[in-house]
């Protein structure tokens, strides 16, 4: 048997009259999970208008037709009655989609029907329909086309006496042969809950689990309703969101459909496989759409659900009982009902009742707007405001909208600027309740103003001069520590209420405002009779009458109390931070004499058998970074000569006293004639045994002029650098931790026997140390410019420091030292 329904004899293409058909709800062609179908606002604003113009068109168009056929349909409607016994509203129905389905107006199809009713075989195809439906042998098992599948579950669905027979129906005959393995139909509540009225596939604890869902919980079906669109999940464990029967089956696929009629959604078909779900054919998505609209025509059926107590009108409300509820209210409203075009999608809302705080923008009366359709009176609802499409939201899903402050130009007559309104919208039966309420924007202001006022600590005053009456702020009674039954305070007693010293500034202030007439200012203590000494600034305005004489004063009170503690605490404030920042330079003056004094930039030349000694030191460019870098050389009773340098962490008194206690420390170590490595030992122990935890790094050698030899040993220290010829390297790693790190500690020595001419450089990191640059990366340009000729030791230590690109802005110290 072929997959269409054999059409009515002389309308080609058209199904059997007693064919039922469902009409499908007014949402969007369903998109895949992951993709929403583009679209902008004002197309879909633009588009509903130009729909609105259209179908006004078509509503003429179709009237001429009416006036001119409505006989000849008349009598087509009553063969359709005579052959289905049915009634008339049925056969107009029938008539309509017949029609539709066929691509012909209804005077050509009643046309077609009257001149063919004696040769039609309705009877026959309605038979063989029967016959296919009921499952005789062959038309129903796996092979079965999809036209047979869908026309037994049409049909077992329509003689089915409730919805938990419609699912079980669904399930047996429709889905089971496309992989499904179990099925559920909810029902939408007015307050958007779901409620499972049919399932097939779940065990029973599973829908006593599932049913009722309330409005929130984000579920497969509820993104369904909230979308008003087809939902795909390939696998229901990537989305990550409960629903029914996902304990069982949880990597399953799973499609959910709203099912309704007119733009209302009645509920909703969810479908679950066991397996993950692929791609489908458009084919199978057009069958579970048909079996969604069988599903809606049996979710219409069933009896309205109650409200829950907390809402204000039940679901079974008519529209006239909203008009009565709505003329009770003091805000605007209006009460919609949906507007159907010729296929049965929503197209507009008709204006049933308009209550009496309503006021047309137009100026149009009541009586005007009552019956009228929202998109032909008010266009602009489908505009920017999106008005519209919120009113059709909430008509589809039942869920209330409410919004705070929402621009409403489309029903105010005011300002753009100032039109925003408290909106309500809700869904009461097959009608929709608009509220709105305007805000009203001197009300608003007066209540910027006094909260401004009052977090000002403000109060406004005025005084009749003539009269003697006084209006005072209620915020002032507060600020006088008055009872607001005690009469205000007048200017001219203002000094009774002041401090005694504050008298003569009271004086000149009334002089200003009373006597010259002029604006006038000032501040003062005042004294409560609570004991509390309040700050006060007062400014007053004199006002003139027609005579040209002082008739009010104006002004206001401002409590100033937390501004004059302010003030002083910053004053305070000021004189120690003052007083801080001359003692630190007075510090930081001394310790920079006492570093000069001890280490001086250049050091005389000591008497060195064959040896060339310089030294140089650059402090800190900042005299708040009194660093602790110092070198010393020294020719000690042996003859032999100690070279070093040294850093010690930190900066200011503490490193610059560290320092001094370390050179001279190192100074009477070396006296004892002990090495490098033994010396560093030596001072470790001073260090770290140093009440103020000093730490440091150092390098000392010890040069012998007659073998012409020197030992050397470091701690924490960069090495020296040694300068042979036209070749700079520097000498190796030795080991050694920094001075003050550990109780004990050892420390490696190296000898290097020195060639004439020979040079040894030692320095501390502020020669070299950039905060951008690795240290080896810093060396490495060292050792070049300790590389470049020069005419003496001397010339040679200022040409290092003059290339230092050191960035650290810390102390350096360079040693030098020329074998003759």
């Amino acid at each position: 048997m072929d997959d269409q329904p054999a059409p009515l004899a002389g309308a080609a293409g058209a199904p059997p009259v007693d064919a039922p058909r469902v009409l499908p709800v007014d949402v969007p062609n369903p998109p895949r999970v992951g993709g929403e179908r583009p679209s902008a606002r004002g197309d879909f604003a633009d588009g509903r208008l130009a729909a609105t113009v259209e179908r006004l068109r078509g509503e003429v168009r179709a009237a001429h037709a009416a006036a001119e056929g409505r006989a000849l349909i008349e009598l087509a409607k009553g063969v359709i009655v005579e052959r289905l016994g049915c009634g008339p509203a049925r056969a107009a129905r029938q008539l309509a989609e017949l029609a539709d389905r066929a691509g012909l107006s209804l005077l050509e199809l009643a046309a077609d029907i009257i001149n063919q009713a004696a040769h039609d075989r309705v009877a026959e195809v309605a038979g063989a329909f029967v016959r296919t439906a009921i499952g005789e042998p062959g038309t129903t098992g796996p092979d079965a086309s999809v036209g047979v599948r869908l026309r037994t579950a049409e049909s077992a669905a329509l003689s089915a006496g409730d919805t938990q027979a419609v699912a079980e129906s669904l399930l047996a005959h429709a889905l089971e042969p496309l992989g499904a393995v179990a099925v559920a139909i909810w029902s939408t509540g007015p307050d958007a809950s779901l409620s499972l009225r049919g399932h097939a596939g779940f065990g029973p604890d599973e829908a006593a689990r599932w049913h009722h869902v309330p409005p929130g919980v984000t579920t497969a079906a509820r993104q369904a309703l909230t979308g008003r669109r087809t939902v795909w999940y390939p696998s229901l464990a990537d989305a990550g969101i409960p629903s029914i029967g996902r304990a069982r089956h949880p990597d399953g696929g799973r499609v959910v459909v709203p099912a309704g009629t007119g733009g209302r959604i009645h509920g909703l078909l969810e479908i679950c496989w066991a397996r993950p779900l692929d791609p489908q054919p458009q084919a199978v998505e057009r069958q579970i759409e048909a079996l969604a609209e069988l599903c809606a025509h049996t979710l219409e059926a069933l009896p309205e659900q109650a409200a829950p107590a907390h809402f204000l009108v039940t679901a079974g409300y008519g529209s006239l009982e909203l008009a009565e509820l709505s003329d009770g209210l003091y805000d605007p409203a209006l009460v919609l009902t949906p507007h159907l075009d010729e296929a049965g999608r929503l197209a507009d809302f008709r204006i049933r009742h308009a209550n009496a705080h309503f006021l047309d923008p137009a100026g149009r009366p009541r009586s005007a707007v009552d019956g009228a359709l929202l998109l032909e009176a008010y266009p602009a609802t489908a505009g920017g405001s999106e008005l519209f499409e919120r009113i059709e939201r909430v008509y589809a899903t039942g869920e209330p909208f409410r919004a705070r402050r929402a621009r409403l130009t489309a029903l105010v007559d005011q300002v753009p600027l100032t039109s925003l309104a408290d909106i309500s919208i809700s869904r009461h039966g097959a009608s929709v309740l608009l509220i709105w309420r305007v805000e009203d924007e001197s009300a608003r202001l007066a209540s910027l103003l006094q909260h401004a006022q009052r977090l000002g600590r403000v109060g406004a005053f005025e005084e009749d001069v003539l009269t003697g009456e006084i209006t005072w702020h209620g915020q002032l009674f507060e600020l006088f520590g008055l009872l607001s039954t005690e009469p205000p305070v007048a200017l001219g007693d203002l000094a009774a209420h002041a401090h005694p010293d504050d008298s003569s500034t009271i004086r000149r202030f009334l002089r200003t405002v009373l006597h010259q007439r002029q604006v006038g200012s000032a501040a003062f203590r005042m004294l409560r009779r609570d004991g509390v000494t309040r700050h006060i600034r007062v400014t007053a305005e004199p006002a003139l009458g027609v005579d040209g004489g002082l008739q009010t004063v104006r002004g206001a009170y401002q409590d100033i109390s937390a501004q004059h503690w302010t003030e002083v605490a910053l004053t305070a404030t000021r004189d120690r931070l003052a007083a801080t920042e001359e003692a630190a330079e007075e510090r930081n003056r001394l310790t920079l004499q006492l570093q000069h004094a001890i280490m001086p930039p250049v050091k005389p030349p000591i008497d060195a058998p064959a040896l060339d000694v310089a030294v140089r030191y650059r402090p800190a460019e900042s005299e708040s970074l009194v660093g602790g870098d110092w070198y010393d050389a020294v020719v000690l009773p042996s003859k032999k000569v100690l070279l070093c340098v040294g850093d010690v962490a930190g900066h200011g008194v503490d490193a610059a006293t560290g320092m001094v206690v370390l050179r001279n420390a190192l100074r009477g170590l070396a006296v004892t004639g002990a090495g490098p490595g033994q010396l560093l030992s030596w001072l470790n122990s001073v260090t770290h045994h140093l009440t103020a935890q000093v730490t440091a790094t150092a390098v000392c050698g010890i040069y012998d002029p007659e073998s012409r030899t020197l030992r050397w040993a470091r701690a924490g220290h960069l090495p020296p650098v040694l300068v042979r010829g036209n070749e700079a390297v520097d000498l190796p790693l030795l080991r050694g931790v920094l001075l003050g790190a550990l109780a004990d500690a050892e420390y490696e020595e190296a000898e290097l026997r020195l060639e004439p001419e020979d040079i040894v450089l030692m320095y501390t990191d502020g020669l070299v140390e950039r905060r951008d640059t690795a240290v080896h990366d810093s060396v490495a340009q060292l050792l070049a410019v300790a590389r470049l000729p020069s005419d003496s030791l001397e010339l040679r230590l200022d040409q290092l420091l003059a290339r230092s690109k050191s960035d650290t802005d810390d102390d350096t110290c360079v040693v030098g030292v020329q074998v003759f």
